[in-house]
């Protein structure tokens, strides 16, 4: 507020301007009058910085609030598309109320403000927009779509579920009604059954290991689930892409009322890294499960993001088991022996744990068949490598494939996002490629050799496999 003075004789010599003929007053002494002012201030401008690279422009910018952004402007498609997410999420859950976070992310868009659960669900079709969330073991994510034209309202209703989420009765016994049943078809899942019995091998006492239970889910309630957003939904630890027909000034006011009433900070138990044991040449593990086939999993030591070695094992792993029907492991064991309609293998590079492995299913009379040749085939890899033909297969399908995740407002806001997550740095997607074709054949063949070894793999069997020693592992249905 600014005080500005004015002589009392112009101001009223200003109100009468519009009289033809008037009697001027007497002259009397000058007095000073203090008129009130409202001045509005003009925000900062934002601070921008622009990375024009090969796969789109990248605008990088804090909002005044403190929200950190990576946007791309794309005004040929009047689409907005934003992720959110914030480091922290599963893992934080305390002991005795596994799920919690999954009850945090299932309410987001479940009733906020005067809305419920229905309210919610039909202001959002009625602005033809999206808006979930969901969580990782050390994320929780949000994300949105709408309409640029609807943007503002859009955003208004996501601002209000952040700010007065409503985690009504209603849908929360919903949400764990639910839990109650995936407890219960989890027990004859051969994926759940895999994962568990790999981590309990590998990583018991981790909280990656935890799961939910009849009991946590009984325990959880919505003022926990409450709790529980404004400890994981947090200021400093958001990161925010967007892509759309919008500017960095017209998107900051709008990112800054969607976060207006989150908590600043908050402390969350820290995830210790997880070291994979050594493990001793041993049998699958087998777990019992009464079905015509048997889903075979293989978990090994990966690579960190940032290894040195990384791309070279992305690389390879196209040619051993990720790269679909040009695979060995596929060309082997389903081509030439007819073993399995389909196995891959993928590296997994988390924060705390890396992993290399992969699986596939095949008849119960053929598991012990699959298995050796699963192994046959790392071995070939640790003794004779990959061939110049396979490695130049491979680059090109890793390189000319790549545009095809940037073909939509989500897929970029996505890409972005993990780029961000992982720390890859804003020029990721130009250096991307490159790294790709710098991999060379004895770099490709060294990695085999260091990590392709069959005998540092945990070999699971679920099914009732035959033709393999079994080494039982008890289901929790069992126990």
């Amino acid at each position: 507020m600014r005080l500005l003075t004015f002589p009392a004789g112009l101001l009223a010599a200003t109100s009468l301007s519009a009289c033809a003929y008037f009697n001027p007053p007497p002259v009397e002494p000058e007095t000073i009058v203090e008129v009130e002012v409202e001045t509005v201030e003009e925000p900062a401008p934002l601070d921008v910085a622009v990375h024009s690279g090969d796969f789109a422009e990248i605008q990088q910018f804090t909002t005044p609030g403190g929200a950190s952004v990576w946007l791309v402007s794309e005004p040929s498609i009047p689409i907005l598309s934003l992720n959110m997410a914030w480091k922290g999420g599963e893992a934080s859950d305390p002991e005795g109320l596994e799920g919690l976070t999954d009850a945090v992310t299932y309410h987001m868009n479940e009733g906020a403000g005067d809305l419920d659960s229905l309210g919610f669900q039909t202001r959002m079709e009625d602005l033809n927009m999206s808006f979930a969330c969901s969580a990782s073991n050390d994320w929780t994510s949000c994300s949105a779509s709408m309409l640029t034209d609807n943007a503002g309202d859009a955003m208004d209703l996501i601002a209000t579920a952040f700010a007065d989420p409503r985690f009504d009765e209603g849908p929360f016994e919903r949400f764990r009604r639910e839990q109650q049943v995936g407890l219960k078809t989890r027990e004859t899942s051969p994926g759940y059954l895999a994962w568990k019995a790999t981590s309990q091998a590998l990583y018991p006492d981790h909280p990656y290991a935890r799961t939910k239970s009849e009991e946590s889910v009984a325990a959880l309630t919505p003022e926990l689930a409450k709790e529980q957003m404004r400890k994981l939904m947090v200021k400093d630890r958001l990161l925010v892409t967007a892509v759309g027909a919008v500017t960095p000034e017209e998107l900051a006011p709008m990112i800054d009322e969607v976060i207006a009433e989150l908590p600043e900070t908050s402390t969350l138990p820290e995830t210790p890294d997880i070291v994979l044991p050594e493990l001793e040449p041993a049998d699958p593990i087998v777990v019992d499960l009464p079905q015509p086939q048997s889903l075979v999993q293989f978990t090994g030591p990966g690579l960190e993001r940032d290894d040195p070695d990384f791309f070279t094992a992305y690389v390879l792993n196209y040619t051993y088991g990720g790269g679909g029907f040009e695979s060995r492991l596929m060309k082997t064991l389903r081509i030439e022996k007819g073993l399995t309609y389909g196995i891959y293998t993928s590296l997994s590079a988390g924060e705390h744990l890396q992993t290399w492995g992969g699986g596939g299913q095949t008849k119960n009379e053929s598991a012990g068949e699959f298995i050796e040749g699963i192994k046959a085939e790392m071995e070939d890899f640790v003794e004779n490598g990959v061939t110049e033909e396979e490695l130049a297969d491979a680059k090109a399908y890793l390189t000319g494939s790549y545009p095809l995740g940037f073909d939509s407002n989500a897929k970029i806001a996505s890409q972005m996002m993990g780029v961000r997550q992982e720390e890859l740095g804003i020029d990721y997607f130009d250096r991307r490629n490159d790294m790709v074709r710098a991999v060379t054949l004895e770099d490709v063949n060294r990695v085999a050799k260091e990590y392709l070894d069959p005998h540092q793999y945990l070999f699971i069997a679920v099914g009732q496999p035959e033709g393999i020693a079994e080494e039982e592992f008890e289901t929790e249905a069992e126990e």
